[in-house]
Formats: C-alpha cells, structure tokens, sequence
C-alpha cells in the first residue's frame, strides 16, 4: 500500500452529505485515490462510478490511507467513527492524519487528539465555512486546529477544498472558530428576514430592494446569496435547519461555560427551534423567513 515518493497520498473521506459528496469530488477530481464510507452506500456511488473504492466499516478504510477527512452530522457521530474499538483511531497507520471537518465539541476535538497521539495518529479539527456553493467550487473558508506541522503536511490536499485555509491555535481552536461563524450567522440571518419583511410591508418589491442594499453596507454572503431565494419563496437546502440548530446549541453551550451572555444568539435559537416545530427541519437556513411571511409556513 506505500505509495511512490511522487504519488498522492491514498485519502479516506467519510460523510457524503450535501457537503461532503462536493468536497470529496473535487479530491478525486485533483487525482487522490479516494476511499470512501456513508452509512448509505447510495450516496456514494457517483464517486464509485469515478474510481474510489467503497469501505463496509470505517476501521476497514483506516487501514488502507494515510489520510482521513470526516464531515458527519453532530458531536455523537464524530465520537462513534473516531473512538472505540473498530474506531478510526484505534485502526488507522501510525503516521496517518485525520481531520474533522465536522462542526462539533471543541472539547471533543481536544479529547480526540488525546487519544490519537497514544496511537501514533495526528488530528486536526478543521470545520468549514461557505455552504454547498464553496465545497462545489472548492472556496471554503477552513479553521483549524492543531499542530502547523500537521496542517502543512496535508495543506496542499486542504487547497483543493479551500481558499482560506487558517490555523487558529491548538486542538479545539478550529471548533471554537467555527462557532463564532455560526454566531455571526445566526444574528444576520434574522437581519436578512426583517429587512425582506419591511420591505414587503411598505409595498416595496424585495428584489428590487436586494438590489440597491446588497451593494452597501448592508451587503454580504447571506444577504446576496439567500436573500434573492428568501423574496422568491425558495427554501431548497444548502444547509439544514436542524444542522444549523445543533450548532448553535453547540455555541450555546459553550458561551454558558465561559459565562459569555449571547441574547441575540438566544433569540435566534427560539425563532429556529419554532421554524423547526412547522416542520422545516430539512429546509435551508434560509427558511427562517417563513415565519415573517405566513404564506411559506407549512
């Protein structure tokens, strides 16, 4: 299984998301032998159909890389493919380096580092920002944490996913990074629905508003890129509204054990907690909307 001096490192990559199917396309694109494991082998197949080789169990893809990204759903999941007995840490090569790129518990990513350095395996939490439009185009907005030995091991693989790639601190930091994105999000995202609100409310055309604001100040991803889709009625997913409500309870969390008060992030987490209960779970974030126009409510 060594590989020659020239040759691109064997890349295990599990969670084959809306995120994760994009991003491990573009690692095959770049000519990574991919291996791959999802807990529904369907997901997989477009990228079998190109070559990467299917795994039944993560522990059987541990054994045949040297490096493993995970991008799964919540701190719970993280911790059942990494720890335990047919864990990834517990069957991957001395050597090896694995990332999660999942957002989860800094003080998980800490306890997974731990465990890796007992074994010989080096790991990095490392979530990403940007959506399904960046891990398509390959812009995500990567924050890690780490040792920057690691990070530059396996830099120029994270340049085919990212054109940001920044190290934060140690293990943990990238999680705590990420948390802030989400902190950020959370509060301009209920910035975004009351603009669109009032602008219906004085009879104005949103996309026509959309189109002066974006351009100031007020311009910016969400507003440019899930405003157009909030005035249009589309809720499609980019990013679940039960992903983004794990997270800021992630967030949560965290602020309460630093005793770091957050009322807007609170009040955003009671709004999406009711977009939840009217049945948006699966919905785009951007879906938050609906509860200032009644007629998307479902």
């Amino acid at each position: 299984m060594n590989n020659p001096p020239s040759a691109l490192p064997n890349v295990g990559f599990i969670g084959l998301g809306i995120m994760g199917a994009a991003m491990a396309a573009r690692l095959a694109a770049a000519g990574y032998p991919l291996h791959v494991y999802n807990r529904s082998r369907e997901k997989a197949e477009p990228l079998l159909a190109q070559g990467a080789q299917w795994h039944d169990t993560p522990a059987s893809l541990a054994a045949n890389v040297q490096i493993i990204v995970t991008i799964v759903g919540r701190p719970d999941d993280v911790r059942g493919i990494y720890l335990g007995e047919n864990g990834l840490i517990a069957h991957a090569q001395p050597g090896s380096i694995l990332i999660d790129m999942t957002t989860s518990s800094p003080e998980l990513a800490r306890e997974l580092a731990d465990q890796g350095t007992q074994r010989g395996v080096d790991i990095l939490d490392a979530p990403v920002s940007g959506g399904e439009i960046g891990a398509r185009e390959g812009r995500l907005s990567i924050m890690v944490g780490g040792h920057p030995d690691v990070l530059t091991r396996v830099e120029p693989m994270l340049r085919c996913l990212g054109t940001n790639i920044v190290l934060q601190g140690g293990h943990g930091a990238g999680q705590h990074a990420k948390l802030c994105n989400q902190i950020v999000i959370a509060s301009t995202m209920l910035g975004v629905c009351e603009g669109l609100a009032y602008a219906k409310r004085a009879g104005l055309d949103p996309s026509t508003v959309l189109a002066s604001i974006g351009s100031g100040a007020a311009g910016g991803f969400l507003l440019n890129n899930l405003g157009p889709r909030m005035a249009r009625g589309d809720f499609s997913a980019g990013f679940f509204v039960e992903h983004f409500i794990k997270d800021m309870g992630l967030a949560a969390d965290e602020a309460q054990r630093m005793q770091c008060e957050l009322p807007g992030l609170e009040l955003v987490q009671r709004l999406y907690d009711e977009l939840a209960d009217a049945g948006h779970t699966r919905s785009g974030t951007q879906a938050l909307f609906a509860l200032y126009d009644k007629d998307h409510v479902k």
